[in-house]
């Protein structure tokens, strides 16, 4: 029994305009689906990816205006690392990122790969790390702006910062089911599958106070299963282990279960369908605000609680 990677990751702004020209625009992105969040419906909830929202190359926000910002610390999701296709990407995205005022870093190993670390314009850390060249099934976006040999090729790790390596070991190998594949001064490398782009979880030992989520953190990483009843035999793994997890919960797109692992660090399963194509045409993914079919009886007083998204704003 294993996880196929990363499904999705879902952050938190409270600029969702200066948000969305940041992904699209400057990260290259496609906006694949416009919604809100199905709990908060006051709130937006936006999906960036590849060409046609593969699974594993979907970075969410809820966009919550009043949210304070994350105060950084440790128990939290400390970094989302992209995967892009070679170092001279990364030198490509340097002159990009200077071009666009973006504060990065410079060129270095982490945790044995290639990476190149920016923060988005609230404060989201992000990685940008050389895959080597590695296979990759998603598709590219040709209208991003970002040529294809330099474009960002969905998740290749979440980066995880805990007060006790040695106790989040125990919860990825034994409640996650990943291995441990290799151990550097900056972080343990955690895999499932064959690892690589996607699969892997980065653990970094860090005693400070703990992490106080808001804009500029992330909110939760979610696993990929390939269908419901992979889901299904992952759910009663986790309460077999006395862990408390979610009912099924049917997002439209995909079918999901949340599970914290600490205060700070929940977890989601999620199927990979039915995608984002079921209630758009490929061609006009985003385009539109679209609700799952229990919220679209209420559409004229969603929309009436949304501002309009003006990018770079």
């Amino acid at each position: 029994m294993q996880l196929n990677g990363i499904h999705h990751i879902t952050a938190v702004s409270a600029q969702i305009g200066r948000n969305a020209d940041f992904y699209t625009r400057v990260l290259g992105l496609r906006l694949v689906k416009k919604s809100v969040n199905q709990d908060d419906t006051s709130a937006y909830h936006l999906f960036y990816a590849d060409k046609t929202g593969s699974p594993g190359t979907d970075m969410t926000f809820f966009d919550w205006v009043s949210a304070p910002r994350e105060r950084r610390g440790s128990d939290s999701f400390a970094a989302t690392a992209f995967r892009v296709p070679s170092r001279d990407a990364l030198v490509w995205w340097q002159a990009r990122l200077d071009v666009e005022g973006v504060e990065r870093g410079e060129i270095e190993t982490f945790a044995g790969r290639t990476v190149l670390r920016c923060d988005d314009p609230e404060g989201q850390r992000l990685m940008l790390v050389d895959d080597g060249g590695a296979a990759y099934d998603g598709e590219f976006w040709e209208k991003g702006g970002v040529p294809e040999e330099y474009a960002i090729r969905g998740f290749y790790a979440a980066l995880i910062a805990t007060p006790r390596t040695d106790q989040m070991e125990q919860i990825v190998t034994r409640v996650l089911q990943y291995r441990k594949l290799e151990t550097h001064a900056e972080a343990t490398v955690y895999a499932t599958g064959e690892g690589g782009p996607g699969r892997e979880l980065w653990v970094v030992e860090d005693p400070s106070a703990p992490a106080y989520s808001g804009a500029g953190g992330v909110h939760h990483v979610a696993l990929r299963v390939a269908d419901a009843e992979e889901q299904a035999v992952w759910r009663a793994h986790l309460t077999g282990l006395g862990v408390g997890v979610s009912d099924f919960i049917d997002r439209f797109w995909f079918k999901s279960i949340y599970f914290r692992v600490s205060r700070g660090l929940l977890f989601e399963i999620a199927t990979d369908g039915p995608g984002f194509a079921v209630d758009e045409h490929p061609d006009a993914l985003g385009e539109k605000l679209v609700l799952p079919p229990f919220l679209e009886g209420r559409r004229a007083q969603i929309e009436a609680g949304l501002k309009p998204i003006v990018t770079g704003v």
